[in-house]
């Protein structure tokens, strides 16, 4: 079911603020009034959705959502003249929040005004400058420009203005594995999105992609050679003192290496991936646990948090690390995927059982986006 735009859907504390004069029999009434309308709406009953948010909007004039859900009606019914209409009041109301201005964009995108759908959203970041589903939609208008910098640069300042939200997270990971020679970020990026957003369409496409990516970017030239590319150029600065000698060349190499996350991050996994052969579940879920302590090592200066490293640690201290490393990669190979579930079942089933209770936490303080 689609969650009320609310005030009631952030926390219903704004509800109160909304109808500070009414009595709380009344507003529970507007709460159910609004609920059933909801309920109807997403059961396609459009018209008799509309009937109810009308007569709610005549008893209670000074909530918000009574107006925007009959924007929201109105926009599945491609109203969008209409939705527009409504939204455009809704631009001063005292509880105007960002999705008023998103809605109000996607409704001129719709009618072909894609000048006025980037005015509606730039003005709803000027007044919400951390919203997630802002900087979504100005992304998305860059990816329809196929200005794949730009859209990056909009994704990432969602992922940072709103940690949890999922979809430019998705994008994110998108662009970087599927549009550029960054993979590093896409990686990060998608593993994060695969635990905030569980059991989706597009989960089951990130898992791919990560499963690829990791094939696609990891080679074995021959017997006694690896291949590990996950961003297309680190910038190393390093002076050439013929009176140190080759050590002291190295010694300055290890040191640029170590001064970025793509630069660590390649170096671990490339030190991980020693040993293996060939790229499928198995290697993976071998490179990926040798991957943490290494990087552990070798990142340890480095001050970017890379909350989904934090987690598989955690996982790991439990005996659910493979588990793990299978669910996350699993859809890219569903066949090794099941044989090592099948034979694994009593420990899938526990993994699964703690899984449910225990998903990544993202917060303010610990949330990963790309160094600028």
């Amino acid at each position: 079911m689609r969650k009320l735009f609310s005030l009631l859907s952030i926390a219903g504390a704004l509800c109160v603020q909304n109808t500070a004069a009414q009595s709380d029999t009344d507003q529970q009434s507007a709460n159910n009034r609004l609920q059933a309308a909801v309920t109807l709406m997403d059961n396609g009953q459009v018209d008799s959705s509309l009937i109810l948010l009308e007569e709610g909007r005549k008893l209670f004039p000074d909530n918000i959502d009574f107006p925007y859900e009959m924007a929201y009606a109105k926009y599945l019914t491609k109203d969008y003249n209409a939705a527009a209409d409504l939204l455009k009041k809704l631009q001063k109301h005292k509880d105007v929040s960002d999705r008023v201005y998103q809605l109000l964009g996607n409704c001129y995108d719709y009618l072909g005004k894609p000048k006025k759908a980037i005015d509606s959203y730039d003005d709803g970041l000027e007044r919400f400058p951390g919203s997630g589903p802002l900087h979504l939609e100005r992304g998305i208008m860059e990816m329809k420009a196929k200005q794949y910098g730009r859209a990056l640069a909009y994704f990432e300042a969602g992922i940072n203005g709103e940690p949890t939200f999922t979809s430019n997270y998705y994008w994110a990971a998108k662009i970087f594995c599927s549009q550029s020679e960054e993979e590093v970020w896409g990686m990060i990026y998608g593993e994060i999105f695969i635990n905030l957003e569980r059991g989706s369409k597009r989960t089951e496409e990130i898992s791919k992609l990560l499963y690829y990516t990791y094939k696609s970017e990891i080679q074995f030239p021959n017997d006694t050679s690896v291949s590990v590319s996950f961003h297309k150029d680190n910038t190393i600065n390093i002076g050439w003192d013929p009176k140190s000698g080759p050590e002291d060349l190295a010694k300055q190499l290890m040191s640029a290496l170590n001064r970025s996350f793509p630069g660590v991050y390649e170096q671990s996994l490339m030190l991980s991936v020693v040993g293996e052969k060939i790229i499928n579940l198995q290697t993976l879920d071998s490179i990926r646990t040798r991957f943490l302590d290494i990087y552990a090592q070798q990142g340890k200066e480095l001050t970017v948090p890379v909350p989904i490293f934090d987690y598989q640690r955690q996982l790991r201290s439990l005996g659910y690390l493979d588990a793990y490393n299978y669910w996350a990669l699993g859809l890219g190979s569903q066949q090794e995927f099941e044989d090592w579930r099948i034979a694994n079942q009593d420990k899938w089933d526990k993994f699964i059982a703690w899984f449910r209770e225990h998903g990544l936490q993202v917060t303010n303080e610990n949330k990963f986006t790309r160094p600028r």
